[in-house]
């Protein structure tokens, strides 16, 4: 094949540049300006359950605000999902705080409600308190047993800042993920659902809280003449650029899920009976994930081959996979990090990939990507 198929290639409606000329015209080129405040407010109407957004330089950029405004701090502990990115964990230690990895289920991957019950009872009983906050993950799009984890937050009465970065659109019950917690997170990083070539946003719970937000995200200057500053803030605001481009996309949201969702379907029916292939899907109808990237597992015993070996063939048959991420609990940098672990994440990332699901996968592709992970298979 002569083209490569990319795992979630950028896909632009066509409107982003109106946006971004409108800024240049009107010399709103800064931290702020109409595309900011009219792309929260879209954001604001698409989630829903009342809340409010801001729009910042990134997602890892909102996770941080959010632990800030809980009070994580020096010597406090935040229970973190294992199976994700490192930007996940990371706002933590940015805080001088202490991740501590919960491993997943079977059912979602995402955190485990039974694990993360017997976390924070050991964590009391080892340190004398209790978690400062819960930061839950949506891995690939699926939304997690967010409706347990909430209940555990609210029986112990921790918060639960909500890592939504990979499902925008997910929805739980059918209430989108992002909007449970305290607070949610929002990722438009290059290969997301939408994208502002960089950028992310965090879903606040009211009008007070969104503007305590936009104070952290400016540098924390207090409302005098001349430049007064009590608290150390950050450079987090969103450019009024980069969100014309998140109105631009906008636009074919609601395309883009539809799109992965029928992606899935497609490589769901393709690998209907294959042994040794299993294709991750819904639990139940409970669950409504977005399918931003479609993952599958890689049984070496029934299949002959790895996950790996699986990886290197398609590379060379022009098609762009990735392993499942490595948990947090293995990471050199965590390696003597409190975990509370079941085997799931490390047998999943062991077995695991994600494989193209993005705009520009056709339906032929996905008929040309079955083909050659089929041809992988050795019995």
């Amino acid at each position: 094949m002569d083209k490569r198929i990319y795992l979630c290639l950028a896909h632009m409606s066509g409107k982003e540049q109106a946006f971004i000329k409108e800024a240049f015209d009107t010399n709103w080129v800064v931290p702020l300006g109409p595309n900011v405040n009219a792309f929260e407010d879209e954001l604001k109407h698409f989630v829903g359950q009342d809340k409010e957004v801001v729009a910042l330089s990134a997602g890892t950029a909102a996770i941080h605000l959010g632990l800030i405004q809980l009070g994580v701090g020096a010597g406090d502990e935040v229970i973190c999902q294992s199976f994700t990115f490192c930007a996940s964990a990371n706002p933590v230690a940015y805080q001088g705080a202490k991740p501590v990895f919960v491993d997943s289920e079977e059912d979602t991957w995402n955190m485990d409600p039974v694990l993360l019950e017997e976390a924070i009872k050991d964590r009391i009983l080892k340190i004398g308190k209790k978690p400062k906050a819960i930061l839950p993950v949506h891995l690939y799009g699926m939304p997690a047993r967010i409706d347990e984890i909430c209940a555990i937050a609210a029986k112990y009465e921790i918060p639960v800042l909500e890592d939504a970065a990979e499902a925008l659109g997910s929805e739980f019950k059918g209430q989108k993920c992002g909007t449970f917690g305290t607070f949610g997170v929002l990722s438009f990083n290059g290969n997301k659902m939408i994208t502002t070539s960089g950028g992310g946003a965090l879903i606040v719970p009211d009008e007070s809280t969104k503007k305590q937000t936009m104070f952290y995200a400016t540098q924390a200057r207090e409302p005098f003449p001349h430049y007064q500053h009590e608290k150390i803030g950050y450079n987090y605001r969103m450019s009024n650029i980069c969100a014309g481009i998140g109105r631009g996309q906008m636009t074919v949201l609601d395309e883009h899920i539809a799109h992965h969702r029928h992606v899935h379907a497609l490589y769901e029916n393709a690998f209907e009976g294959v042994d040794g292939i299993t294709l991750k899907s819904n639990p139940d109808d409970r669950f409504n994930a977005n399918y931003w990237l479609s993952t599958i597992l890689i049984d070496p015993v029934k299949t002959g081959t790895t996950y790996d070996e699986v990886r290197c063939k398609l590379d060379e048959q022009g098609i762009e996979t990735r392993p499942l991420w490595k948990p947090m609990h293995l990471q050199p940098v965590y390696a003597t990090n409190p975990c509370y672990v079941n085997g799931v994440s490390e047998r999943l990332f062991n077995m695991g990939l994600c494989i193209p699901a993005g705009p520009w996968v056709t339906d032929e592709d996905v008929v040309y990507i079955v083909e050659q992970i089929k041809g992988c298979c050795k019995k």
